[in-house]
């Protein structure tokens, strides 16, 4: 008898059930007996012992469901080892619920946050596999995380949609992208839908550089400019600026989004009509692609295999096109970052896409 718990940490997204699935099918399929508890929200169900019994059928029909079937919420590494309101140690109420329901196998889908705390409780002896999820896909130590092919897919679909009215009234378009810190998704959807513009967070802007791009598009006879912008994208200026002096900054802010920001000083500076879309959590919604189920189901079919072989302490993630394993001490606390060099930032540049810089 193997008994599995599992758990979904973090903000929601494509194919977290895919993934789910694709670990209990194994499990299933083996002939093994197999006890599974899904914990409820995230950590905080491991916390205060917020669980369900889980049979086969819980994860019948859901490949092509989007969010979570054991529902997630955000518990702050930064705050993890600090006791709740009541005084509760949060990590040793974890490992005394691990252990009460003699679990040989904890089961964790989330982004960096989530393993950093994987991670941690693996150190206080805890038997742990996470898996890959994210939309950032900054996740250090795979190639890919699930769900960021799928909000590629939705951001992308989002500016297609903008370029007719853009084209229509000759205006400039501003659509916000996901991505606080990292800016894959934006480079992805922005060169995926023919971008004029793009942001990131990794390359720091320059306003003035923005505004050349799009008078030299007027220049050549185009009606509108198309910008794509993470809403983590910083300009030179702010980025110049010590931690303690950008929170001071932040404080007055009066803009909504850094996008509203851009669009108020190219109105400004060009005299052109600029108007902001906001995709946001449509980008983290709706059905996985087929790309997310197939790579979330081999990413699920191999920590089932792990754990039939009593292997722990890693993430399973994918290299060179392959399904590897991670250590967690390896990729807890470390972003995957766009790197300004990098070939693709490179071939978006060739292609006539400016970054602003």
């Amino acid at each position: 008898m193997k008994r599995i718990g599992m758990l979904t940490s973090g903000g929601d997204c494509q194919a977290l059930n895919a993934a789910m699935r694709g670990v209990v099918k194994v499990l299933t399929c083996s002939g093994e007996d197999i006890e599974m508890y899904g914990f409820l929200d995230g950590y905080r169900g491991l916390i205060y012992s917020d669980f369900r019994m889980l049979t086969g059928a819980d994860f019948t029909g859901i490949l092509t469901k989007g969010g979570t079937i054991l529902g997630t919420s955000r518990t702050p590494f930064k705050t993890i080892k600090e006791p709740d309101e009541n005084g509760l140690d949060k990590v040793e109420a974890m490992k005394q619920n691990y252990y009460k329901l003699r679990l040989d196998c904890l089961v964790i889908l989330g982004g960096n946050g989530t393993h950093k705390t994987a991670n941690l409780l693996r150190d206080v002896g805890l038997k742990v596999i996470t898996l890959p999820k994210t939309i950032d896909n900054d996740l250090y130590g795979t190639d890919m995380t699930f769900g960021f092919q799928s909000a590629v897919n939705i951001a992308t679909d989002c500016i297609d949609c903008i370029h007719t009215t853009a084209s229509s009234h000759g205006r400039v378009f501003i659509v916000e992208v996901m991505g606080h810190k990292v800016g894959y998704l934006t480079l992805n959807a922005g060169i995926a839908s023919g971008a004029d513009i793009i942001l990131i967070p990794e390359i720091p802007y320059d306003i003035n550089k923005v505004v050349e791009a799009i008078e030299a598009r007027d220049k050549r006879g185009s009606r509108f400019t198309i910008l794509a912008v993470a809403e983590g994208a910083i300009s030179k200026q702010d980025a110049a600026l010590s931690k303690k002096e950008y929170k001071e900054k932040m404080k007055n802010y009066k803009y909504p989004s850094i996008s509203y920001e851009i669009a108020e000083k190219i109105q400004k500076k060009t005299g052109k009509e600029v108007r902001v879309t906001v995709p946001g959590h449509t980008q983290r919604g709706g059905s996985p692609c087929p790309y997310d189920r197939v790579f979330a189901s081999r990413l699920g079919a191999e920590a089932g295999r792990s754990i039939l072989e009593g292997e722990y302490g890693f993430m399973v993630g994918y290299k060179n096109r392959e399904i590897v394993k991670v250590p967690l001490a390896d990729v807890a606390g470390k972003l995957k970052m766009v790197q300004p060099d990098s070939a693709m930032v490179k071939e978006a540049k060739l292609l006539g896409i400016s970054f602003g810089d």
